[in-house]
């Protein structure tokens, strides 16, 4: 509701499209334009009404990238990128409470707890829609915890726009009245404590491997939007010797009625070194590793 990129189907045209409410016509075709791109082209409008400054920035994961490989390699499981950086994210977002804050009025409302509105692409009728699901307290959850809030929401069953936090009520908003609404929402207390001042969308995957990507959203009502671009190797001088790392190229946006540039640099090199340490995975791949070598000790005695 406050932090929408669009991305679109992977067939570029909705299940419901392709079928009777699709009109051919010589030379075009007619679709209907859905609610659910409705209500993406109005947060984009909103978003354009705010003053924004961006950073765009790249940050060497080779260390947690090395993690996830290992626990993959381990366990078969795929652990998401995305909840990593959503896990440093509401970590850093924590030691900077200022940047946990809305503008309501001539007010600035700070939130005790640090809620992250992670973009999560779900088909509904046949179309790929981004919805955002509120984790929330997530400067007290652990990777694994918000790991499995992702995974879960990716595999929600199909039941509407608005159906992850149930508001799928949100269907039955005239269009005309959608622009009113979102705006209505991003000073609304209790939407704000639901879904956060903070959002974080993920693209990289859907780029080439070792792409540079970078993409700049449009971001309304949020305070900070982290987008999560692709995955890059660079060359590194250690030691005297050329190495290769891996590095994650990120657009961090910033209100800049409520952030200034010297507070969002520090913010940006918190977070940096967050990403690169590994220290938040670390625990659930260790885990993981513990327990793949107590069943190979037991395998062995028997």
């Amino acid at each position: 509701m406050k932090y929408d990129t669009v991305i679109e189907s992977q067939e570029g045209i909705p299940a419901d499209a392709r079928g009777s409410n699709m009109k051919k016509k010589p030379g075009y075709r007619v679709l209907p334009f859905t609610m659910n791109r409705r209500m993406v082209a109005a947060s984009a409008s909103v978003g354009r009404e705010q003053n924004n400054i961006q950073a765009i920035i790249e940050v060497d994961i080779t260390q947690p990238q090395r993690l996830i490989r290992e626990h993959r390699q381990r366990t078969g499981e795929k652990l998401s990128l995305t909840a990593y950086v959503t896990t440093c994210l509401a970590r850093a977002v924590a030691e900077f409470p200022n940047l946990n804050s809305f503008r309501k009025g001539r007010n600035l409302i700070v939130l005790d707890d640090v809620t992250i509105s992670a973009l999560v692409e779900r088909e509904i009728a046949g179309e790929l829609v981004p919805e955002h699901l509120g984790i929330q307290a997530a400067q007290t959850k652990t990777y694994r915890q918000i790991h499995n809030e992702i995974r879960a929401a990716q595999e929600h069953g199909e039941d509407g726009l608005g159906g992850l936090s149930g508001m799928t009520w949100v269907r039955f908003i005239p269009g005309i009245l959608l622009r009113t609404f979102i705006r209505l929402a991003s000073r609304n207390i209790r939407m704000m404590e639901r879904y956060g001042t903070v959002g974080v969308t993920a693209v990289g995957m859907f780029g080439g491997k070792n792409q540079a990507l970078w993409l700049v959203p449009l971001v309304g009502g949020a305070t900070v939007g982290v987008a999560v671009g692709g995955i890059v190797e660079r060359p590194f001088a250690s030691h005297g010797q050329l190495e290769t790392r891996e590095h994650l190229c990120l657009t961090v946006t910033f209100n800049h009625d409520i952030v200034d540039g010297a507070p969002a640099a520090r913010f940006l090199r918190r977070f940096s070194e967050l990403l690169t340490d590994g220290e938040l995975l670390r625990d659930e791949t260790d885990t993981a590793a513990e327990e793949s070598e107590n069943e190979y000790r037991v395998s062995w005695t028997r």
